[in-house]
């Protein structure tokens, strides 16, 4: 848990690190990293709204390698492919997943997920994106519901063009103002913060709905 906190505040340390070393095979990392985040109903740990905002601040660097647009494709594919492959593993095993791994595929996850889903319906695969644990949860909740499939693409790839296209250039232009750049740490917090703020708003309204005793 330590590693993967120190990960999350000092993300540009560590990615400017791996390019030093490895050079363009961080375009790989960074497909991996999205990919499993979105992909994977166990990873929902890993960076996303960070990643993508710690990107673009490195890509502005002029001493940087790292190229933005080349960054964005590879984001972009990873985040479509990601949700896709979770559709299917929802769509084909979700309801054995759910009930043979409840530890790992959390029935808390899923009922929060299912509210954004009665709440705003196909739309959530969208605002899904902008919210940690429900993006990783979103579409293999509409995967093992049923949810028709070209719906589910027009959903997911709008999602993920939003997604990159908002939080990357965000970094870009953002990133190396040097008060941000001194304070990373507090600006990922913020991040986080933000982007579940909607969960926290379900979450509160879910708790002051009055009880109907029938």
């Amino acid at each position: 848990m330590k590693e993967i906190i120190d990960l999350f505040l000092h993300l540009p340390l560590h990615l400017q690190g791996f390019i030093s070393q490895h050079g363009t095979l961080v375009y790989g990392l960074l497909f991996l990293i999205i990919f499993c985040e979105t992909g994977l109903v166990v990873t929902p740990f890993l960076p996303g709204d960070s990643l993508l905002f710690a990107i673009g601040a490195i890509a502005a660097d002029p001493a940087s390698n790292l190229n933005i647009w080349i960054a964005a494709v590879v984001l972009l594919m990873a985040a479509i492919l990601g949700d896709t492959v979770n559709y299917w593993i929802g769509r084909k095993l979700g309801g054995w997943m759910m009930r043979t791994f409840p530890r790992i595929v959390k029935p808390s996850h899923i009922e929060k997920t299912n509210e954004f889903f009665t709440r705003y319906g196909g739309k959530t695969i969208i605002i899904a994106r902008f919210v940690p644990i429900v993006r990783t949860f979103a579409p293999f909740v509409a995967g093992s519901a049923g949810m028709n499939y070209q719906r589910f693409m027009f959903f997911n790839v709008i999602g993920a063009v939003l997604w990159v296209g908002l939080i990357l250039p965000c970094g870009w232009f953002f990133g190396n103002i040097p008060v941000i750049k001194a304070n990373f740490e507090l600006v990922v917090l913020g991040i986080i913060g933000i982007s579940i703020l909607p969960m926290a708003v379900e979450i509160l309204r879910a708790k002051m709905k009055p009880k109907v005793i029938g």
